[in-house]
């Protein structure tokens, strides 16, 4: 168990080492309260080359075990873990745990309660499963990435966010959990496939739904939430820095005008799209004429719906980040606080991301109930 509190305390997790969505899913468990151990190859482990271990925030809160999954000693090791474990996290391409023998059926016979989360990008069966891709790739067939920029450039990437974490790791999240309370109730585990095509594409509801209605086009920043509505878009301030702007709703809209010093009579009508070139001019013309925090505090307790677009190094000196907690410093490291917050069992800053592949090999085992093996 883990002893840290939080609402998962006492749960296993064995997370098989991977990048992206899979460590994002195991450190939002580890987060709440989950004992989350991770299976690393031995020697540097799958994060080699590309993070400092010390500061790769998705390993936090976790122990490392080094085991070599090609031997049969090192496949056994990680056989008898997974039949101690409530929730198994792997994120192999289709096929390669089977090959390990180390697949679902091996361990769902081993372990009948077993939840057995696998992660990947096109999912289980389907003619792509196999190809390699990123999540610009799983992006690309959702709609979700053709949806995404200026109506005069290309589709934008909007970071990694959507598919690795949104559509990947939290989905895989959300569907362990709920296998788990299943389990709860029948007794028995399941395999919980989550592809980050489906989990991008499920992210699309609204949009969908707004297409079916006829309120949403296929032309980029030709709808109201995709930078096309003058009222919800960014601007450039005097100093190079940016505003987020949205006020939708009439009342909130009208703030907007009259702290800018528009008038409405030159402005027009709000949803008057054939207007929205020249009102875009208006607002653009406006906030270049001052820096950023003027703007800001000109706009500070207003329900106009304008906020500083704040870079990595703003954002957690931001004063209701700071109230919130939202950033941490944590064994010396700035990163993002767990979420979301719970009245009975709230969350406790776990371990350090580990520095080092397989430094808790002895100590988990002999908590597991295992004997290192030669």
């Amino acid at each position: 168990m883990s002893g840290r509190g939080g609402p998962l305390d006492g749960l296993r997790v064995l997370e098989f080492a991977g990048l992206g969505p899979g460590p994002f899913c195991a450190m939002m468990l580890a987060d709440l309260g989950a004992e989350v151990v991770c299976v690393d190859r031995p020697g540097k482990g799958a994060a080699a080359g590309l993070f400092d271990p010390s500061k790769n925030i998705l390993n936090r809160g976790r122990r490392s075990v080094a085991l070599d999954l090609k031997s049969e000693a090192g496949r056994d090791t990680a056989l008898a873990l997974s039949g101690r474990a409530d929730a198994l996290i792997e994120g192999f391409r289709p096929g390669v745990m089977e090959r390990l023998g180390l697949g679902p059926d091996v361990c769902l016979e081993r372990n009948p309660r077993l939840v057995y989360g696998r992660m990947t990008g096109w999912g289980q069966h389907g003619p792509y499963r196999d190809s390699a891709g990123h999540d610009i790739n799983y992006l690309a067939i959702s709609g979700a990435l053709h949806a995404i920029g200026r109506r005069d450039s290309g589709p934008v990437p909007p970071l990694n966010l959507v598919a690795d974490f949104g559509g990947g790791g939290m989905l895989l999240a959300v569907g362990l959990l709920a296998a788990l309370l299943a389990a709860r109730t029948s007794g028995r585990g399941q395999v919980v496939d989550a592809a980050m095509t489906d989990g991008s594409a499920l992210l699309m509801a609204m949009t969908y739904s707004l297409k079916a209605m006829g309120r949403w086009s296929n032309q980029r920043q030709g709808n109201v939430l995709d930078g096309g509505a003058p009222f919800y878009d960014t601007y450039c301030c005097a100093d190079g820095k940016w505003l987020a702007v949205g006020p939708i709703e009439a009342q909130f809209h009208e703030l907007l005008l009259t702290t800018c010093g528009i008038a409405a009579s030159d402005y027009g009508e709000q949803w008057d799209e054939s207007a929205w070139p020249r009102q875009r001019t208006l607002l653009a013309a406006a906030f270049a004429r001052e820096p950023r925090d003027v703007w800001c505090r000109r706009f500070d307790g207003s329900d106009a719906c304008v906020m500083p677009v704040l870079d990595l190094d703003e954002a957690p000196d931001d004063p209701h980040n700071q109230a919130r907690g939202t950033f941490i410093e944590h064994h010396g490291l700035l990163q993002p606080a767990a979420a979301p917050r719970f009245s009975h069992t709230p969350t406790t800053p776990g371990r350090p991301p580990f520095a080092e592949t397989g430094a808790d090999t002895d100590a988990v085992l002999r908590d597991w109930g295992l004997t290192a093996p030669e």
